[in-house]
């Protein structure tokens, strides 16, 4: 079994793949790199080929759905499920090294860093960051690291295109043992690049409230989608 599977869900991420395989490969022979694809056109599924990573292809475009594919088919003692447009540091996998040997109880996700110099995403960094370490709301972007067992104890991902990583961290049945890393993790600003990112994160904070109601995912879905 190996000691860590990396899971990639990906739809056209052939521009950002590179880089984030580039940062994974120094696990060698110590884990392995799952690329979750659903339905790419372009060249994402030869990169991931090149570097060795191991492609499942979803029916579905279905983030949730991919993540339950990748967690079924790996083979690591630990899950760590990263979206492809992050980038991580030379010595990302050094430093993990003691969690990967410690509790496995408890269930880890990386600091919030954003890939741009304009100061408006500092704010944001610390606004995220705070409510991961404090709040205990960590959201998919920042990575996540949880022991296989526990994993499958909180009965995983649903399959459901959106919000699959605010509903498994509102399951959690000990939010207690989730732990922010002091390691950074690079996300992409290219999400924030259109638009404020303050009237964003309004929008996004009324998609969650309109789930958390039992609004239908599909809809809200559609909605959320017209925004980028």
């Amino acid at each position: 079994m190996s000691k860590i599977s990396i899971i990639i869900p990906t739809i056209n991420e052939a521009s950002n793949l590179p880089l984030l395989l580039a940062d994974l490969s120094i696990i060698n022979e110590d884990g392995e790199i799952l690329i979750i694809d659903c339905g790419s056109e372009d060249s994402t599924i030869d990169i991931a080929k090149i570097y060795g990573g191991k492609v499942y292809e979803s029916k579905e475009r279905n983030r949730g759905l991919q993540l339950n594919i990748g967690a079924k088919n790996a083979r690591g003692e630990w899950l760590m499920f990263l979206h492809a447009d992050t980038r991580l540091t030379h010595d990302w996998y050094t430093k993990i090294k003691s969690v990967l040997n410690g509790d496995k109880n408890f269930i880890y996700n990386f600091k919030f860093k954003i890939n741009n110099k304009k100061m408006i995403y500092r704010v944001l960094e610390i606004l995220v960051n705070f409510r991961s370490q404090y709040l205990k709301q960590p959201y998919g972007d920042q990575g996540l690291i949880i022991h296989r067992s526990i994993y499958l104890k909180n009965n995983g991902f649903k399959k459901i295109p959106l919000m699959e990583d605010v509903d498994f961290f509102r399951r959690l049945k000990n939010k207690k043992d989730l732990k922010q890393l002091n390691l950074p993790i690079f996300t992409s600003s290219r999400k924030w690049e259109k638009t404020n990112i303050f009237l964003q994160a309004v929008k996004n904070w009324r998609f969650r409230r309109r789930w958390i109601k039992g609004e239908s995912i599909k809809s809200i879905y559609s909605d959320y989608y017209k925004n980028y």
